[in-house]
């Protein structure tokens, strides 16, 4: 994801190649880059049977868009782990939960750089 313009002291904590399901519904392919100012995903492939990132929080990008998420709009992240499931779902403000899911990896890591 080195074509996002990251701002002025931005650091990244990791970078991880997962599925996001958007409040909305749909499912995408893509990567997610956390910085120590926003999650940033870029979304490379649509793996829904229908859905959009018609999200107010997307911007222009990939062939779908980027979803961009400041740090100080979470509200809060939860692990959610089942056998053969492992995803964080980040809440922005109190309806909006962004998940996503690595599958049958480990997601310590990822909340761990979402949760700072």
């Amino acid at each position: 994801m080195s074509d996002i313009e990251m701002a002025t002291g931005e650091e990244t904590l990791g970078e991880w190649t997962l599925n996001y399901v958007p409040p909305v519904g749909g499912r995408y392919t893509g990567k997610l880059q956390v910085t120590n100012h926003r999650l940033l995903f870029d979304a490379q492939f649509d793996t829904s049977v229908s859905g959009t990132l018609g999200e107010l929080l997307v911007t222009g990008g990939g062939p779908h868009g980027y979803l961009s998420i400041p740090r100080s709009a979470i509200s809060r992240v939860d692990v959610k782990t089942s056998f053969f499931k492992k995803k964080v779902v980040v809440m922005v403000g109190e309806q909006q939960a962004h998940t996503f899911d690595y599958g049958m990896l480990s997601v310590k890591k990822i909340a761990a750089a979402i949760q700072g």
